[in-house]
């Protein structure tokens, strides 16, 4: 089974090959230029794996929810792939990516991945880790400020992602010992999305490439010139 992977929802974009339980993957510089470079890294990552397109099983690609330029690109680029070759495509949420990246960096489980949402908000998502190593959500996946963010139950979660960075000093006076993190920068990536992809296909997840729709959780992108007045 060999299953194409593609993750755009944040400045970096990588894409990967699952095959046979290996994983070859690609990341590009950061940058807003994703467009120029997505189908030559597709190129060149299914050449490392010596797999011709003709032979994928499927695309799998980070729904959302991030940037909107993005996740639209991963979205066209998924149903453009699926169509093309007739394969399914597997929509996955790029706040599970987030979180299975975190787990592969060392961070413990439950995981909060935060991504930076803009406009002083973040896209919150929980996660618990299964025995396979992969991270399975536990709670709905959310637009909040960090004010409004909650911490389920009693335990200590540990969190990853643009939004915990962008957002560390207010975290962290508000949650104290309750909120951990992983050092270093930690983005969702085409690795992931290819091995959460790949459970998805075998549990049967698949969708046309007429339904590979994007999940953004938030229609406004921007505040309005009144609006950006009236916080000054």
């Amino acid at each position: 089974m060999n299953l194409l992977a593609i993750e755009c929802s944040t400045e970096v974009l990588s894409v990967a090959v699952w095959s046979a339980g290996e994983v070859c993957e690609r990341a590009d510089a950061p940058g807003p230029r994703h467009g120029d470079r997505l189908l030559p890294l597709i190129d060149a990552v299914l050449a490392d794996a010596r797999i011709n397109k003709l032979d994928l099983a499927a695309v799998a690609f980070g729904c959302g929810p991030g940037a909107f330029t993005g996740v639209r690109m991963a979205v066209a680029a998924a149903q453009g792939i699926g169509y093309g070759l007739d394969i399914p495509a597997l929509p996955i949420s790029s706040l599970a990516a987030l979180a299975q990246e975190g787990f592969e960096r060392g961070a413990v489980a439950p995981i909060l991945a935060l991504a930076d949402a803009r406009m002083g908000e973040l896209y919150a998502g929980y996660f618990d880790v299964d025995a396979d190593g992969l991270v399975q959500s536990i709670g709905d996946e959310r637009l909040v400020t960090p004010a409004a963010l909650e911490l389920p139950g009693d335990n200590i979660w540990c969190a990853v992602g643009p939004g915990e960075r962008a957002h560390r000093e207010a975290l962290k006076q508000r949650f104290g010992y309750r909120l951990d993190r992983v050092d270093g920068p930690v983005y969702p990536q085409a690795g992931s999305i290819a091995r959460l992809g790949a459970r998805a296909l075998r549990a049967g997840q698949g969708v046309s490439a007429r339904q590979a729709l994007p999940v953004y959780l938030r229609d406004k992108v921007a505040f309005t010139e009144a609006e950006r007045r009236a916080k000054q």
